[in-house]
């Protein structure tokens, strides 16, 4: 069956069979790390098993359906869950616990330019800012800002004589804050920082994790423009600016003359700090990367020009993983399908090897209702939150396991029958997610923000849908603004899926070493084995010897990671958590070439990894199967 099937009206009246049944129970003992995972993580007080979530999560979905439909949507989704389309994190977590937790994984808040009140575009000052995460933290949320409004050090503060601090002073503010509630017994915050390529602190911005400790709770990215990129690829020179004038007027002193034209008013009205070439900059962003693994980038216009709410709506951070750009205040629900789940005669076992398109997207679309109802049960920690979530209705269906199903299906990550293969499969949880939402508009009504033109216009994601659901659409709306995220899954992957790989990831190892911090403090040692690998192992298959489409992570060239990720983005209406794990070889001109690729074939973010002598690989492999001549 095609991706492109199920695109009439009758495919988008609302679902009323089941979802399609789970496989039978695996044959395989579970994992020590699983089990750990699972019961340090998710299990409640009287859960014993994965099964035991997966009641208490029915439950609490259904919750929302009209009284009568109660029991009936509690045992579809209890099939639902069992199938493979799980909750992220904090569903699984804490849904039905009756705890005053957030189920939404992302956030973004606003940043504005003073302490107190408000600034004048109407931001919160950055103490309300600072006590407005903090209560989100405390929820369960993780959090990312853009600090760009933020004055730069060095700028004039009105009637006080003193100079502003700029943004880095007050990102240590954050982080400690974050810092703090973890030592109060908070679960482990994590944050992302966003800084404009054209803040005149950024190179102070990109500079900062290269010290040891500093922003421990923070990953940090640059918000990139297509003019910048643009000006790194002709050698242009490049302005750092803010609206906010500096203290000292006189040309900052040490610079050559050629990169301080002192301080002035643009044709914008914005004040020019410094000028520099962009190149410079470009240098310095892949420097930091390769030394620390930070900064990311993110490419905000690609983002924006994507957004079916572009007209209404600036974007400018994601949450603490990138999988999801959000505005103000935005929030989403995750809810990742496990993709190994779908594949039929894995490994050629009993006929060829297929991916079972059908039944993944009746999982998609049983998804859509699991998520919308989500929106309703969790609990918002700022009534902000709750308005803007109400507002536009975003959720995020995503999968993990894409390199398990790869490898299982005998296609390479690394080439093209694999990305073509991704390709499919994100085409048809695009087109079923959809087709639901739409259904779900009709049964429930559209998100309030909805306006035809606007989620339609030329260029948004939705305006490349196919022609008939674009009509179905622009006929009867959609209940939600945004369907679509691909998160990093680490933990719900090895709690629930036996260690499947993670997101739109290949497969890091077959088997290796990795340490778990557990709820009571003690740090364990796992032994960890792959599922794919395993499931290939149980068939009687000899370890030693693998076939080509056995293929790790660091064996895949950098440029092929990216590759799959422009295959599956065309797809994904929000964005797609990525790290491009580099051997320790990589240099930092590489990492440049790296990024601009990114940006070229249309991805809206991208992080690396390079171990170093500060940040050394998490997992280490005990032992290597020998490739086959294939490889």
């Amino acid at each position: 069956m095609t991706p492109s099937a199920h695109t009439s009206e009758q495919a988008m009246a609302p679902v009323a069979a089941a979802p399609c049944a789970p496989l039978p129970a695996s044959f395989l003992a579970p994992q020590a790390l699983s089990q750990a995972v699972l019961k340090s993580k998710y299990l409640q007080p009287g859960e014993l098993t994965a099964g035991d979530v997966f009641d208490r999560v029915a439950k609490a979905i259904a919750s929302i359906e009209a009284p009568d439909q109660q029991a009936h949507f509690e045992a579809v989704f209890r099939l639902h869950l069992a199938a493979g389309a799980i909750g992220a994190g904090r569903i699984m977590a804490s849904a039905g616990t009756g705890m005053a937790v957030t189920l939404a994984n992302c956030f973004v808040q606003p940043v504005g330019d003073c302490l107190g009140g408000r600034d004048e575009g109407g931001y919160p000052g950055i103490h309300d800012a600072l006590a407005q995460a903090a209560e989100t933290l405390r929820r369960g949320g993780g959090v990312g800002y853009d600090f760009s409004r933020i004055r730069p050090q060095g700028a004039r503060i009105n009637g006080t004589g003193l100079n502003a601090s700029g943004p880095c002073r007050f990102i240590d503010a954050f982080d400690k804050s974050c810092l703090a509630l973890q030592s109060m017994g908070a679960r482990r915050g994590a944050q992302m920082a966003v800084l404009r390529c054209d803040h005149p602190d950024v190179l102070a911005f990109i500079a900062a994790k290269q010290t040891p400790g500093r922003w421990s709770s923070f990953n940090v990215s640059v918000g990139i423009t297509d003019a910048f990129m643009q000006a790194v690829e002709h050698d242009q020179m490049w302005d750092l600016v803010h609206r906010v004038s500096p203290r000292d007027l006189r040309p900052p002193a040490g610079l050559a003359a050629s990169l301080a034209t002192g301080p002035y008013v643009r044709g914008d009205g914005l004040w020019v700090y410094k000028t520099l070439p962009a190149r410079t900059l470009w240098s310095a962003i892949s420097h930091a990367a390769h030394h620390s693994a930070e900064p990311g980038l993110l490419f905000l216009d690609t983002i924006d020009r994507d957004n079916n709410l572009r007209a209404i709506e600036t974007i400018e951070a994601t949450n603490p993983c990138g999988e999801q750009p959000l505005p103000s205040y935005g929030g989403c629900v995750l809810g990742p399908i496990v993709l190994p789940r779908f594949v039929r005669n894995a490994f050629g076992q009993g006929g060829a090897a297929a991916f079972d398109t059908r039944a993944f997207a009746q999982a998609v679309r049983w998804q859509v209702r699991a998520l919308d109802n989500v929106l309703d049960i969790t609990a918002w920690p700022l009534p902000q939150q709750a308005s803007e979530a109400r507002a536009k209705r975003r959720i995020g269906i995503g999968f993990t396991g894409l390199g398990d199903t790869l490898v299982m299906l005998g296609l390479r990550y690394d080439q093209p029958q694999g990305r073509k293969m991704a390709r499919t499969i994100a085409q048809t949880m695009r087109d079923h997610a959809y087709t639901a939402s739409v259904a779900l508009a009709k049964e429930r009504g559209t998100y309030p923000l909805f306006d035809a033109d606007v989620c339609l216009a030329p260029g948004t994601f939705a305006s490349r849908l196919s022609p008939a659901l674009r009509a179905s659409v622009r006929k009867h709306g959609l209940r939600n603004s945004h369907l679509l995220s691909i998160a990093p899954t680490g933990s719900v992957s090895l709690a629930f899926a036996d260690n499947t790989s993670t997101g739109i990831e290949p497969v890091f190892d077959w088997s290796y070493t990795r340490h778990f911090h557990a709820a009571d403090g003690h740090r364990h040692r796992f032994e960890a084995q792959d599922h794919a690998w395993r499931i290939y192992q149980s068939l009687g298959s000899s370890a030693l010897r693998l076939p080509s489409a056995f293929v790790t992570a660091l064996q895949i060239r950098p440029e092929h990671h990216i590759a799959m990720v422009a295959a599956v983005q065309p797809f994904v209406d929000g964005a797609i958590s990525k790290t491009l794990n580099l051997s320790a070889h990589t240099s930092a001109d590489d990492i440049g070439a790296l990024f601009m690729q990114a940006w070229r074939e249309g991805l809206k973010g991208l992080t690396i990894f390079r171990p170093n002598r500060v940040h050394k690989a998490v997992l280490q492999p005990p032992i290597q199967p020998s490739r086959s001549s294939g490889d």
